[in-house]
């Protein structure tokens, strides 16, 4: 419902592309992937998130596209430039430099929804097995991939080559 509301308030051309395996084809092929550690993770992550954004690139012949990343989210993300090339395409990051205040300004002046998970203490939003709202005592890294892991792999577990 969030998605369907920003394609429609933004105009958006959204094109999904889902994994390959089903979820419950996934689970009793290789059991809770989620549930079973760092290993575990990288192998699910590859499976539900990494394997049909390569797959997308290449169905859609994208040669240059654009993330959300910014360097405070954490450490592995400290030193990202706002271009890198990775497996030959062009991958800018325009909001490199912004802080979870300049994301919450521009959301505010450009009227953009607050995602509903927000509310109910989700300080990042991944998907239903991985992601966890912030519980007192927790730090914010925690509430994905059960603290084990940062990243998914969309981003920075294949080979880069910074061009900034």
């Amino acid at each position: 419902r969030y998605a369907d509301q920003l394609v429609e308030q933004l105009g958006l051309n959204l094109r999904v592309h889902h994994p390959e395996i089903g979820i419950a084809w996934m689970e009793a092929r290789f059991g809770k992937l989620w549930e079973a550690g760092s290993d575990g993770l990288h192998r699910y992550n590859q499976l539900r998130k990494v394997e049909p954004m390569r797959r997308a690139l290449r169905a859609l012949d994208v040669r240059s596209w654009h993330a959300g990343l910014r360097r405070e989210q954490s450490r592995s993300r400290r030193d990202l430039p706002f271009l890198d090339i990775r497996d030959g395409r062009f991958k800018f990051h325009p909001i490199a430099d912004w802080t979870d205040r300049d994301v919450g300004g521009y959301m505010l002046v450009n009227e953009l929804p607050e995602h509903p998970l927000a509310r109910q203490g989700y300080v990042s939003i991944g998907d239903v097995h991985t992601t966890q709202p912030l519980l007192p005592g927790m730090d914010a890294a925690q509430t994905r991939f059960f603290g084990l892991r940062r990243e998914c792999g969309l981003h920075f577990d294949e080979p880069a080559t910074s061009a900034a």
